[in-house]
């Protein structure tokens, strides 16, 4: 077997090999400079770890695909020839998809692969398309959201490693499921991360809110781009993996004419391409630019969607009435704000945000960017979890506004995703949990956060503590909750507004630009057209009569019950309930 390392900062690289050491020879080829090869019998499971110069400390392997002693343990060999699934893997492409966010740590208290397979057959009876799986490379500890991921070819161990990730994506194919993954390309945590000692893996030339920037532009920034793309191409090729969402592309730092982000679109789309299958990339973007989306030919990044935060957040203003922090720029008239991005996306395009202290953002071309450009939802991990005290909106909104919400998400023009257990209105918290085996880290975890929050008025003993076991224990799904009336009512909401985003085509339509939108901010109603379907939202808890015209729909699906329209085309929707209406 091949073993191969890029450690272009040393004059001597070792490997320590189950219980042998070998010397490793600089690769021949003057294209690859900076690399040292070994050829050496091995086989699955077998361990191994590079050594460098003169330093004692054996390094996992920064392409290794199984840790399974955590980030500073030695790598292990990955045959994946029998893990690769092999039955085929559902066609759906984004257009047409609802995502399902998932946290594999948390979706059930067992937090594995395994576990959240079982589970499957709740998300085929919901009739979503797609899991979206939040990030499973390796971190330290055993719980934590993912987001501090230190070996992007790799597996956390504590979930089921590639072998529990490979039955996964077989067991969600075989129920017509794609799946998605979160990959981070934008920092490592700062715990187990071994990189800088291989490589130019960072540069101070520029600063993130994680510290030196991955290194994308300065000297030796071929060879970090390729070991990103390599990684993001692995997770598609060897796990059949359907398509992966990209963390914060704003905070790649990337001044080459040609960006990483190109590339790698353009390398997803060749694999796409060669492999039949219909493969995509979604971006987490808070730029509010159209580039993100807009196809390469036109300079663009050729992305194939991005996450809508703003959509969310008139929404959730509109909902909750909160005005702190980012919301503040849309709670002044929510219901425009949320008209708004229905109709044209974003709402700062090119507008002033008070929230940054400047203009933000740029127009979307409507009649040229469909509307599967973007994804919209009501809950996300980071807009729940990023809260003081994690809490979901089921624990401040009515059975019925949170009715409504759904609706708009799951009726409304762009791709629909639901974070788990939002389905029933979860009574459990989604709160910020870690496990930092170093105690000086976990300790400035725990400080900071309660300083974050301490600024905002909340007590530091009010702040779930990350580090303690429990705040991950409550995080978890309860699976005893969509059995009772009040969350099983929601539930089959959801299945029924999911059923009709299948079965009307118009609820699939990607033309932005057709979207009609009518609402009254102080009665707290609002209506949209998407086709012949007509979507009608009474946020107030008095019920009101809305003119839609003499269009000769009826009721598809009502919240409370609902009469159809009279002749005069005027519909009385109840307090707190929601609408959708077709021919």
């Amino acid at each position: 077997m091949q073993f191969e390392v890029w450690a272009p900062l040393t004059g001597r690289v070792a490997m320590r090999l189950n219980d042998a050491a070998y010397e490793m020879t600089p690769d021949r080829d003057p294209g690859r400079a900076g690399w040292w090869t070994l050829d050496a019998p091995a086989a699955d499971g077998d361990r191994y770890g590079f050594l460098l110069g003169d330093d004692p400390v054996v390094r996992p392997d920064p392409r290794g695909r199984r840790l399974p002693d955590g980030p500073d343990g030695l790598s292990a060999v990955v045959d994946f020839e029998p893990l690769t699934p092999s039955g085929p893997a559902p066609r759906t492409p984004l257009q047409d998809a609802v995502l399902y966010e998932l946290h594999v740590g948390t979706f059930t208290p067992e937090g594995t692969f395994d576990a959240a397979a079982a589970r499957l057959g709740h998300l085929t009876a919901l009739g979503v398309t797609h899991v979206e799986l939040m990030p499973v490379c390796s971190f330290p500890g055993r719980h934590g959201w993912g987001y501090d991921g230190v070996a992007p070819w790799s597996v956390h161990e504590p979930y089921g490693g590639p072998a529990g990730l490979a039955r996964f994506v077989e067991a969600a194919h075989a129920a017509g499921l794609g799946v998605v993954l979160d990959v981070v390309h934008n920092h490592l945590g700062p715990s187990g991360n071994h990189l800088p000692a291989f490589g130019p893996y960072f540069t101070d030339t520029h600063q993130t809110p994680w510290g030196s920037a991955v290194n994308l532009d300065a000297p030796g920034s071929d060879e970090v781009r390729a070991y990103l793309l390599g990684s993001a191409l692995a997770w598609l090729r060897d796990y059949r993996i359907d398509g992966l969402r990209l963390d914060a592309v704003h905070a790649l730092v990337d001044g080459r004419a040609l960006t990483f982000l190109e590339e790698l679109g353009a390398a997803v789309d060749a694999l796409g391409a060669e492999t039949a299958r219909p493969l995509f990339l979604i971006a987490e973007s808070d730029r509010c630019d159209p580039r993100t989306t807009a196809v390469r030919a036109q300079g663009g990044l050729g992305l194939h969607a991005q996450w809508n935060d703003d959509f969310h957040h008139a929404l959730h203003c509109t909902l909750t009435g909160e005005s702190q922090g980012y919301y503040a720029d849309f709670a002044e008239a929510p219901l425009g704000a949320l008209a708004k991005t229905l109709t044209r996306a974003f709402f700062h395009d090119g507008t002033w945000s008070s929230f940054r202290g400047r203009t933000h953002g740029h127009p979307v071309d409507r009649r040229r960017t469909p509307a599967h450009r973007f994804v919209g939802y009501t809950q996300t991990h980071d807009q729940i979890g990023n809260r003081a005290l994690g809490d979901r909106l089921s624990a401040s909104l009515s059975p019925g506004l949170l009715a409504c919400a759904a609706t708009v998400a799951l009726t409304g023009p762009f791709v629909p995703m639901l974070f788990m257990g939002e389905e029933w209105g979860a009574g459990t918290p989604w709160q910020y949990f870690t496990d930092h085996p170093d105690p000086e880290l976990a300790e400035a975890v725990r400080t900071g956060r309660r300083r974050e929050f301490a600024a905002h008025g909340w007590k530091a003993e009010e702040i779930p503590d990350p580090q303690d076991p429990a705040t991950r224990d409550r995080s978890c799904l309860d699976w005893a909750e969509p059995e009772r009336d009040a969350p099983a009512r929601l539930l089959a909401w959801y299945r029924t507004l999911v059923s009709l985003r299948r079965t009307q085509p118009d609820l699939r339509d990607p033309d932005l630009a057709a979207v009609r939108v009518a609402h009254d901010e102080e009665r707290r109603w609002l209506t949209f057209r998407r086709g012949e379907v007509r979507v009608a939202v009474n946020l107030s808890p008095e019920p009101v009569t809305i003119a839609l015209g003499r269009n000769g729909v009826r009721v598809l699906a009502s919240w409370e019950p609902a009469e159809h329209p009279g002749p005069d085309g005027r519909i009385h929707v109840p307090g707190e309930s929601a609408l959708v209406l077709g021919p």
